[in-house]
């Protein structure tokens, strides 16, 4: 069985060699942008899930630029997590941003001009939550790229009491591997999957992470990601009472 790391390695590869890949390079160690990307965005905003959400929380990489965009001319609500969860989740209300500046307040680099950091206690109920990948197997397994950021933010609002919502990521159709994934318990593993070729509902046998594993939570990640130690005081304090 292939580890985790030589499949990542694989598609990163792949995509570079065949050219399905584009700005910004290189495509290793990061959710990769792919050729397609705005297509399968497109095909996202068909599903009955996304119809009916009205807040949506979308990983800040840039193939998901597109569908971050359209959430917003769609009139829903966008919620993006500031990169390695440093501060927490950003909130982006669509009456905020100005008619044909849609692009730019859904981008990474804008974002904060038009929506604003909002703690813990103030996340609205999310009704779809939209991932990055680098490979995703038909089975619903997914590997991001090895830093467990949207293992961990499922697992935050699942702690929050926000009820379990359906999982869905956008690929280039190369990155859908045969390969066996390895998984762990708080792994996330997607619904749906969205390729500039279609949609294909994954019917995952595996159970989702109903809150943080706090075994897996190191001392170091705890500094690096306050909204972790925000998470767990609230929840302690909350005991204590």
């Amino acid at each position: 069985m292939k580890t985790k790391d030589e499949i990542r390695h694989s598609v990163w590869k792949q995509l570079t060699e065949e050219k399905n890949g584009r700005f910004p390079f290189p495509l290793v160690n990061r959710i990769p942008n792919f050729k397609g990307a705005e297509i399968a965005a497109a095909h996202i905003t068909t599903l009955q899930e996304y119809k009916k959400a009205k807040v949506i929380k979308v990983n800040p990489d840039a193939p998901q630029l597109p569908l971050r965009k359209q959430i917003l001319l769609d009139g829903k609500v966008l919620l993006v997590p500031t990169p390695r969860l440093k501060a927490g989740f950003i909130m982006v209300k669509p009456e905020w941003v100005p008619a044909g500046e849609e692009r730019k307040a859904a981008s990474l680099s804008h974002i904060k001009s038009y929506g604003k950091e909002i703690p813990l206690t103030d996340i609205p109920s999310i009704d779809l939550m939209v991932v990055g990948s680098v490979a995703i197997h038909s089975d619903g397994r997914r590997l991001g790229k090895g830093e467990g950021y949207a293992d961990r933010e499922y697992a935050i609002i699942r702690e929050l009491g926000n009820p379990p919502v359906p999982i869905v990521t956008t690929i280039h159709s190369t990155q859908l591997v045969s390969d066996d994934i390895p998984r762990d318990t708080y792994d996330l593993t997607v619904d749906w999957i969205a390729t500039e070729k279609g949609l294909t509902k994954t019917n995952s046998p595996y159970e989702k992470p109903i809150g943080v594993e706090w075994n897996h939570v190191t001392e170091g990640e705890m500094i690096e990601m306050p909204i972790l130690k925000q998470l767990w005081e609230l929840k302690y304090s909350k005991k204590e009472r």
